[in-house]
């Protein structure tokens, strides 16, 4: 009999999907279904998820009901079961974006026995005409796809998941199958407590994706980086994640005028034109989408070849969904991530003013983002032990970690004191406060316990915080300390951890990677600090040369006329027209066409000579900002507003208001500030830093102006006369 109900389900497996085999574990989940008990699923991207509940939907008596989030992945989803059977109602969706004709249509195909799949969003599941009638038809099971929107601690929450099993009593009862491709156990927790299902079996896959190389850079220049990656791939398909749609629009707009077929996707565009550009991707007449994570889920395309967050994600389950959409054919895929502290320092101030708790669960999740960000363990070890999940390889040979390891230290004496530290405290604190008893950090909770009086106390002051972290990270990965998510991440020795105390063992750490510091290294390493490209060291001279000659023959400073990281940007991209020189940092229109021909004819003479072929496919064009800010700012201070109120209505700081002018000034735009500055400083003063860039500073550098002016000056003062005088000599 066994026998037979195999033989079955392969010849079914054969004729409605053209497969002879199944893959991991879709053959037990299967039968589990067709037993007619609840299952729950956890398997990676590109494992098979959906032909889990379409095959026993196929096969079993009734109609299989599809509980998913999307529209896009709805429609995705039926036109492939169209496509595997002859009958054209096999599958349909109930949502929004039908009228009622379709409705109807739908509503007559499935009471006539066609339709075996009948996809609803949970919005749609919730109306009353909707299960009314789903109360008249047969339902075979329930499947509740991308099952981790449930969970309050997933990363893509949506409150009327949360309402799903009341509504299915509501319907009549049938088994459940959920599935998820993202989920640490206590996620999956939670999605089994909120469907009543503890006693599902439960099927998980492996999270292992070992064609996926993955890589973590700092955000330097990222567009620039981006583009000369995609350029690099050309033709390959590939998915480019932004957390905003001011930014996914702007990025979109920078690969366009580099002749890069991109198309935008978020949330803030017509259903249709979503629609569109989706399917252009699909069928490849566009080779990369710039998205907000609202794209992508269930998007079946088997070869995207890399996906590059521009935005580190809010949590390492987006982060691992996201970056699995490369590579679902078992071909190549490349997952890079830019990195800076700043955005993670952006993303908290976001959460302010949301309800406590989930800015607590918020916070928590970015904290294991930087802390897999900024790790130098592999980083596949790093994802599977956040999804519960242990790698025992030491080298996964697929990650920047991997294959660019840095030194370990030997840190055994430190484990213990942490440990040691760790018990003495007690489960009730954080990472971050057990770090600061061990520097010894009197902060005001830590006298409130009374710590600050222990033995222990600062007893790893030697060390920084980001050693410890690399400690505390170790002790997790080797399972001798609990991460108790439930409560917000407090830390507690266990008895594994309790043996390693009475019987220590060698234990090594890599220190963490710190970005900032790396990029500034990176910096120094070039002739005057700019990050990016190998500059050309020799054509830097002569330009520096030429500055000097062009500045004494305009009676100006040579930082006026081009500044240092312009010089390098042109002995790295070689400009030899005017556009071209448009496009180097620093050099806007109006710079270009006031001292560019002088540069361009020698870096042309210089290209000739030397036979240099220009890396012309690697330089970046910029786009005509059409950044508000700077068309907002320019005209204020034509109409001579009070820079607060410009920094204001902008919701900026007066720092930040500077710098935005400073970069509109530099790029060659001239703006009249002196009606501000005769307002709001002494005339002598302003005169005496005029005098001081115009006769003596040797660069534009803050700190020297300083240290020259001397401390009657404040920076405030020296950067106001620093953008007058530029304006006025250099644009």
């Amino acid at each position: 009999m066994k026998k037979q109900e195999d033989s079955l389900l392969y010849d079914k497996l054969r004729e409605y999907f053209g497969f002879t085999s199944f893959k991991g574990n879709q053959e037990a989940v299967i039968k589990n279904v067709l037993a007619g008990r609840d299952t729950f699923v956890l398997m990676p991207t590109g494992g098979g998820k959906s032909l889990c509940y379409q095959l026993p939907a196929l096969i079993m008596e009734g109609v299989a009901i599809v509980i998913s989030p999307l529209i896009a992945l709805m429609k995705n989803q039926v036109d492939a079961m169209r496509s595997f059977s002859a009958e054209e109602g096999v599958a349909h969706f109930l949502n929004s974006s039908l009228n009622k004709t379709a409705v109807a249509q739908v509503r007559s195909d499935v009471l006539a026995g066609k339709t075996k799949l009948l996809y609803f969003a949970p919005e749609s599941l919730t109306k009353e005409d909707n299960i009314s009638f789903l109360r008249k038809i047969k339902i075979s099971f329930f499947a509740i796809d991308e099952a981790h929107c449930i969970s309050e601690w997933g990363h893509d929450f949506r409150p009327e998941y949360r309402r799903i099993r009341p509504i299915i009593n509501d319907i009549g009862n049938a088994p459940i199958i959920a599935l998820t491709a993202t989920a640490t156990p206590k996620v999956q927790m939670d999605i089994q407590k909120n469907l009543g299902m503890l006693d599902a079996a439960i099927f998980r896959s492996s999270f292992n994706r070992p064609n996926l190389y993955y890589e973590i850079r700092p955000k330097h220049d990222a567009a620039k980086e981006i583009i000369r990656y995609i350029k690099q791939n050309e033709g390959k398909s590939g998915i480019i994640y932004c957390l905003s749609r001011k930014k996914v629009e702007e990025l979109t707009e920078l690969l366009l005028a580099n002749r890069i077929k991109a198309h935008a996707y978020h949330a803030g565009m017509d259903a249709a034109t979503r629609a569109a550009n989706q399917d252009d991707f699909l069928m490849e007449k566009v080779d990369v989408i710039v998205a907000t994570i609202a794209f992508g889920m269930g998007i079946d395309k088997p070869d995207v070849r890399y996906v590059i967050h521009y935005d580190i994600p809010k949590s390492l389950e987006g982060y691992y969904q996201e970056t699995g959409r490369a590579g679902r054919d078992g071909g190549e895929g490349r997952c890079i991530a830019f990195y800076s502290y700043k955005d993670i320092q952006k993303l908290e101030k976001f959460m302010q003013g949301k309800p406590v708790a989930e800015q607590e669960i918020g916070k928590l999740l970015l904290l294991e983002t930087v802390s897999y960000a900024e790790s130098s363990i592999c980083r596949r070890k790093t994802l599977l032990h956040y999804f519960g999940e242990e790698y025992t390889e030491e080298n996964c040979g697929n990650c920047d970690n991997c294959l660019h390891p840095k030194p370990k230290v030997d840190a055994g004496a430190e484990m213990q004191l942490m440990l040691r530290t760790l018990t003495v405290i007690g489960d009730k604190f954080k990472a971050d406060y057990l770090i600061n008893v061990l520097e010894g950090k009197t902060t005001a909770m830590i006298k409130s316990y009374g710590h600050h009086k222990l033995e222990l106390f600062g007893a790893g002051e030697e060390h920084d915080a980001r050693f410890w972290g690399a400690v505390i990270r170790q002790a997790l990965i080797l399972g001798l300390v609990d991460k108790n998510i439930e409560n917000y991440g407090l830390l507690a020795i266990n008895e594994k951890g309790a043996d390693y105390l009475r019987n220590p063992f060698p234990v090594q750490i890599t220190l963490d990677h710190d970005y900032d510091a790396e990029q500034e290294e990176e910096a120094a390493a070039l002739p005057t600090g700019k990050g990016g490209g190998a500059a050309d060291e020799e054509l830097f001279a002569m330009l520096k040369d030429l500055r000097k000659k062009v500045a004494k023959q305009h009676g100006l400073p040579p930082f006026v006329v081009f500044q240092d990281p312009s010089l390098e940007d042109m002995s790295v991209h070689y400009p030899i027209t005017l556009e071209e020189m448009q496009n180097i940092s620093g050099v806007g229109v109006g710079k270009a066409r006031k001292f560019g021909e002088e540069f361009i004819r020698l870096i042309k003479r210089y290209v000739e000579e030397k036979e240099i072929v220009r890396p012309q496919d690697m330089v970046v064009k910029g786009v005509a900002s059409k950044s508000g800010n700077k068309v907002f700012i320019i005209q204020s201070i034509d109409r001579q507003m009070d820079f607060a109120d410009i920094a204001r209505a902008r919701d900026l700081d007066f720092e930040e208001l500077l710098t935005e002018i400073e970069t509109i000034v530099n790029s060659g735009t001239k703006l009249n500030i002196s009606y501000y500055i005769n307002e709001y400083m002494d005339e002598d003063k302003a005169e005496e830093i005029y005098l001081y860039f115009k006769e003596d500073a040797e660069s534009d550098s803050l700190d020297e102006a300083l240290r020259e002016l001397g401390s009657d000056f404040t920076e405030e003062e020296i950067r106001l006369v620093r953008i007058k005088f530029i304006c006025e000599q250099g644009n």
